[in-house]
């Protein structure tokens, strides 16, 4: 189902830049959580950050999957761990590889549709806390990876998701970030992607590009044809982006599924949005005209609140009231 979103921007706020950037300095106090490293089967591992102890009863468990060069840090999930430690929930963040501050060890790293990392979690969860319901929530690329994760291997022990801000036609949003202000945002991925590359490049000299083929890189597009195709098995930047791209995947979510998105989010354009007929009788989208890249910030100036982490516990209560 396709409806209209209850998220209203305030006349202080309703320039998408203005909702996109504010979030992360009104969010200003560190996450507290509890690190665990998860070894994986390739020789790689992922970083996890707990919300704290799981108990052992059929509370849901809600794993959150940031978006591209996130972390806990970043002020969405930094909010968000903080909101659901106030309600009591418990929550896991998973780094994607590279992105808790020490480099993985393969050259490779994650993408948009790589979804093997989350897989392999979630097994581990279900392993840990037998008959425990899990729910996801994935935020800009961790949502267009977690959708890709329902459409093509949905976990038994996936009970319901959550998808926000997700670039969903992925070739339409590299073209978008490349066009005015939007610029300043690929400008900020680009270098700290281009930081943690040259990094690895030091303990993989047999990589098929030189550090100098790196620093010129210039747009993700690019990017994406230089380094994400090449080091994941694409063979070209449009063919990741055909094959990983999460629109044509959301009429086979088999799982109870919101998906909000705001119609002026920056990094995209309206042709992420879907027409009715492409959702799953599962997903529920939820459109607002105005909200920026997982911002959705309203309420006086003075007092900011922020709607995400509003709507999205409410919807965590809706799935706790529907799993036996």
């Amino acid at each position: 189902m396709l409806t209209e979103s209850h998220f209203r921007a305030p006349w202080w706020a309703r320039n998408p830049h203005l909702q996109t950037i504010l979030p992360k300095w009104l969010r200003r106090r560190p996450a507290r959580y509890v690190a665990e490293r998860f070894e994986l089967a390739d020789g790689d591992f992922v970083d996890l950050a707990w919300s704290g102890p799981v108990t052992p009863d059929t509370r849901p468990l809600i794993v959150l999957f940031h978006g591209l060069e996130g972390s806990v840090e970043s002020h969405y999930a930094r909010g968000m761990l903080q909101h659901l430690q106030r309600r009591g929930d418990q929550a896991v963040l998973m780094h994607f590889r590279g992105c808790s501050g020490e480099p993985n060890r393969h050259l490779g790293a994650y993408h948009s549709g790589a979804i093997e990392d989350a897989q392999a979690l979630i097994a581990e969860l279900a392993r840990r806390f037998p008959g425990k319901p899990l729910l996801a929530v994935g935020y800009s690329l961790g949502g267009n990876m977690l959708v890709n994760l329902l459409a093509r291997a949905c976990p038994p022990a996936l009970k319901a998701a959550a998808v926000i801000s997700a670039p969903m036609r992925l070739d339409a949003c590299s073209h978008r970030i490349n066009q005015g202000f939007s610029r300043v945002y690929q400008r900020y991925l680009l270098g700290t992607m281009r930081a943690h590359l040259l990094r690895k490049l030091v303990r993989h000299p047999q990589a098929p590009f030189r550090a100098w083929d790196i620093k010129a890189i210039r747009t993700l597009h690019e990017f994406d044809q230089k380094v994400t195709a090449p080091l994941h098995g694409f063979d070209s930047a449009e063919h990741y982006y055909q094959s990983c791209s999460g629109l044509p995947l959301l009429a086979r979510i088999p799982v109870p599924t919101l998906i909000l998105h705001a119609a002026d989010d920056p990094f995209m354009t309206r042709e992420v949005i879907p027409r009715p007929e492409q959702l799953s009788p599962q997903v529920r989208y939820e459109l607002s005209q105005q909200g920026g890249h997982v911002g959705f910030v309203y309420g006086p100036p003075w007092r900011p609140r922020f709607w995400l982490e509003e709507r999205l516990g409410q919807w965590l209560d809706e799935q706790g009231q529907a799993t036996p």
